[in-house]
């Protein structure tokens, strides 16, 4: 098992692209993750949420591990979303993965039925022991409605060599130093939300993982460049280029949409292929689209 000492700094949780169909669109993922290289990520993560995993089989999950590592070509690592309710599928998936030749995998709280600390903890011993790439936690129990797993919970899984890494997925940025203190340099703590990655990266993440990064990947690479050095105005500059766009989201100036529409029209936007989401989500309203391209133009 390749170590994860080298995983850090930002790490897209890339977009899968579909058709307006809903059809899986392998050369448009290919191309957007090779874009996102290009723009700087020091790693990719797919199959996550904003890679609307919920919606891909079984097997599309397989075949985007495949084409994810084929367009990252060694540059980057690659880490696949393996996470399922299940144990025996969230296993199955991983295996792949690491046959796909994925750097790693993350693997999201169990979840819906809300299974209880321990049944949680044992779904990520038999996981961690299956798997022969390592396993990043998805720390997210907003989306999955589950009780997060602790600091110490998250140490214990570490020391017991089941698990290697955290994305860490909370509004708040404490539990990224409580990571930290329950583990040691073996161990990578990533900061997973869009709320204030500046604090979670100053406060010891060892790299950012979010959606947004797929429309920001240049100005979080100059974030997390800015903390490296201890420059914290540059940090702030940088941080203050992305802040226009969480607000698009947390202010909602479009109405409710969800972020990954926004993700899209904006590449769009920029001439690039922005491609669909599987339904019940939607894209932007053409009164939308029009309302955007003004916030973005500055009117």
């Amino acid at each position: 098992m390749q170590p994860t000492t080298t995983w850090g700094g930002i790490f897209p949780a890339a977009l899968t692209m579909f058709d307006a169909h809903g059809r899986l669109d392998e050369d448009a993922t290919a191309a957007h993750l090779d874009w996102l290289v290009g723009q700087g990520a020091h790693g990719v993560v797919v199959a996550g949420t904003s890679g609307e995993f919920v919606s891909l089989s079984g097997r599309e999950r397989r075949r985007l591990f495949e084409v994810a590592v084929k367009a990252a070509a060694g540059r980057v690592p690659v880490i696949a979303g393996t996470g399922a309710f299940g144990t025996a599928e969230t296993v199955e998936l991983t295996r792949a993965a690491g046959e796909a030749g994925a750097a790693g995998a993350i693997v999201i709280l169990p979840y819906y039925q809300r299974p209880h600390r321990d049944e949680v903890m044992a779904h990520f011993r038999a996981v961690g022991r299956a798997a022969d790439i390592p396993v990043m936690i998805y720390n997210n129990p907003a989306n999955s409605g589950t009780e997060p797993l602790s600091a110490e919970d998250i140490g214990a899984l570490y020391h017991e060599g089941v698990a290697h890494a955290v994305k860490s997925t909370f509004p708040t940025v404490h539990q990224v130093h409580e990571v930290r203190a329950a583990t040691d340099d073996g161990f990578r703590t990533f900061y997973g939300s869009f709320m204030a990655p500046l604090e979670g990266m100053a406060g010891g993440a060892h790299g950012w993982v979010s959606g947004i990064l797929n429309v920001a990947t240049p100005d979080a690479v100059a974030l997390w460049e800015a903390v490296q050095r201890g420059d914290l105005p540059a940090a702030r500059e940088a941080w203050s280029r992305i802040l226009p766009i969480k607000y698009l989201y947390t202010r909602q100036p479009l109405g409710p949409v969800n972020d990954l529409a926004i993700y899209r029209e904006m590449l769009t936007m920029r001439g690039l292929h922005g491609g669909y989401s599987r339904t019940p989500l939607q894209p932007l309203t053409a009164a939308q689209r029009e309302t955007l391209a003004g916030l973005l133009a500055g009117r």
